[in-house]
């Protein structure tokens, strides 16, 4: 039996494949969660409906389950109005420890088609720019 907050067998699966360096795209209800990362890379399907569930939900239980290293965020493209994106301050509280990068939109699908992606978790979070891409960090001994 499992003492950590997840449960999901594939989740649990693909992350224990997944070590120091590999990241994992948390993608929201919009992405294109099969054309928009690498071939290689394990879909884990959590979008039962619109809303549910959210990338701030998965996060919430991911991060007690992995260490994280670094967060990605994807932005609008320069050239676009800016505009607030209630999700990124969300990811950032959730990680007040961990070092955010941003990403424009279309370097943000190149980069979720890496060979370092491993792991998509297709959400239902209807938000926009709600995209989150980690890196897995390091578990140091005694942890």
């Amino acid at each position: 039996m499992l003492y950590g907050p997840m449960t999901h067998p594939q989740f649990l699966r693909a992350l224990a494949a997944a070590g120091h360096g590999s990241k994992i795209l948390l993608a929201d209800g919009n992405y294109p969660h099969t054309t928009g990362v690498n071939p290689n890379c394990e879909l884990v399907s959590l979008n039962l409906a619109p809303g549910m569930l959210t990338v701030s939900q998965v996060l919430e239980v991911l991060k007690q389950t992995i260490p994280i290293e670094k967060a990605e965020i994807m932005v609008p493209e320069a050239d676009q109005d800016p505009i607030e994106i209630p999700a990124h301050a969300q990811y950032r509280e959730a990680l007040p420890d961990v070092e955010f990068g941003e990403i424009a939109r279309f370097a943000f699908y190149d980069a979720a088609r890496s060979q370092d992606v491993g792991i998509i978790v297709a959400t239902g979070d209807q938000r926009l720019y709600a995209n989150l891409l980690l890196t897995v960090g390091v578990r140091h001994p005694g942890e």
